[in-house]
């Protein structure tokens, strides 16, 4: 069980989810798996950024911050008093450990992505030393854990992947027995160590990640990602209104939403779960009675909420820019693509959504991803023209691949859009384009209208809870 930053946010958001897991305690012995609450994590990067560049003051002030935080939600959670001071103890010996990597990165003058890990690792540490604590008095049998005792990493600090054979090794020596005892384990999400004992991270939103690497390593039956929406929507809510959640989908269409843009899923998250074929629940801690939505690839569970919908959700990715490479050197000569992705590589610059012609290519990049340098190496290949301020939109669905007039439909609901670039994805699942980003809303609510108006299945979509 996996709850994200929001579901641990507040001493109420914690006491839900406490109760979501007693709830499951019921049903067998759970490994819950927390974010940093909710802000804490930003604040930890700007805590590391203000000690890089020697402002002190600062982060020592934000540093204040997050221990008063984490001071104030035991005071609302923790009522016994000697519980509560060892718990305080705790939080200040945590807190001072981060003053004192503060002033050494100040005295150093330099921030190093080892350094940053660590800055970022305390997040978790006090989430999840609040939350054990509070179901301890509770009268829950549970036990925190160090996750850095069985998430050994490699050094790729800032973006670390676990050694496999160590880490299920680990979770045989440490969670295993525990759990097999009934005892509930409480551990952290997005960090992990080095073999000799460093700190490191998975990347932001790792957590998913970590939540799904244990259930895969403790050949679980499922896995749960706790969040604060129903499942994974038709669409962004706050883009349409009407989006809906989605009950059943496949790991190839989760997958290529994540990619895609879903904020629901680090995309990373599925590859242990597909590999162990483990189902993967979406759910909502505001709304736990909410059905959400299952991640499988069983097809029992696939053909028991079959449908004919075409399209199972519209990702949408703003703040992309396109960049088109027009070159006669591309015409009947081999060789230019590869030239023009050493290129994107060599600046570490992922590319999103690409479309060809006979002597030019068009791609989308993050807008903030790329340099004056990059664009003056790209010229060397030919003529280059960048366009700011879009979006990708993709339709995504395991059924576009086997079904005649979708792109058609796509088209004709977009007839009013200005589309910069078009693009079908290579695993045939997915329909994209490209539009200027004031035309996205109009963009996504007609498509939305076009695919999801008719009366669905409800076995599939449903209203979200409280809708």
């Amino acid at each position: 069980m996996k709850f994200g930053g929001t579901s641990v946010g507040t001493a109420q958001a914690m006491q839900q989810a406490i109760s979501i897991v007693a709830r499951e305690e019921g049903r067998g012995t759970p490994l819950v798996v927390l974010s940093a609450c909710s802000g804490i994590t930003n604040k930890l990067v700007q805590i590391a950024g203000a000690a890089g560049r020697s402002a002190l003051d600062e982060a020592m002030t934000l540093a204040g911050e997050v221990r008063g935080f984490h001071l104030n939600l035991l005071d609302e959670l923790i009522k016994g008093a000697e519980l509560k001071a060892e718990l305080a103890t705790t939080i200040e010996a945590l807190a001072n450990r981060l003053e004192m990597l503060i002033k050494g990165v100040d005295i150093v003058g330099e921030l190093t992505e080892r350094s940053k890990d660590m800055f970022c690792s305390f997040g978790e540490l006090l989430s999840t030393t609040v939350f054990a604590a509070a179901m301890k008095e509770l009268g829950h049998n549970v036990a925190w854990v160090d996750v850095r005792t069985v998430m050994i990493t490699d050094e790729n600090f800032g973006f670390a992947r676990p050694l496999d054979e160590i880490c299920t090794a680990n979770v045989s020596k440490i969670i295993t027995p525990l759990l097999a005892a009934g005892t509930t384990v409480v551990t952290q999400g997005y960090i992990g160590a080095t073999k000799d004992g460093r700190t490191t991270t998975l990347g932001r939103g790792g957590s998913d990640y970590s939540a799904a690497l244990l259930g895969a390593w403790l050949d679980d039956t499922s896995i749960q990602i706790w969040t604060d929406v129903d499942g994974v929507m038709t669409c962004d809510p706050r883009l349409v209104p009407e989006a809906r959640s989605i009950r059943v989908m496949t790991f190839s269409e989760a997958a290529e939403l994540a990619y895609l843009g879903a904020k629901v899923l680090h995309p990373d998250t599925i590859a242990p779960a597909v590999q162990k074929n483990i189902p993967v629940y979406v759910l909502n801690s505001l709304h736990p009675d909410a059905k959400g939505t299952i991640i499988t690839n069983d097809p029992e569970r696939l053909s028991g909420m079959s449908y004919e919908g075409l399209v199972k959700s519209i990702a949408v990715k703003k703040n992309q820019c396109i960049i088109n490479v027009r070159s006669n050197r591309m015409m009947g000569r081999h060789g230019f693509m590869n030239e023009l992705f050493d290129l994107f590589a060599r600046y570490g610059v992922s590319v999103e959504m690409i479309s060809t012609s006979e002597v030019s290519v068009s791609l989308t990049v993050d807008d903030k991803s790329f340099n004056d340098e990059l664009i003056q190496d790209l010229k060397t290949l030919g003529e280059v023209e960048i366009e700011h301020n879009v979006a990708t939109i993709s339709v995504v669905g395991d059924n576009l691949r086997m079904s005649r007039g979708v792109a058609g439909r796509i088209f004709s609901a977009l007839k009013n859009v200005n589309l910069r670039m078009i693009s079908q994805g290579a695993s045939e699942i997915n329909v994209g384009v490209v539009v200027e980003e004031p035309e996205v809303a109009t963009a996504v609510n007609n498509l939305h209208r076009e695919f999801f108006s008719a009366p669905q299945d409800h076995a599939i979509f449903e209203k979200p809870a409280g809708k």
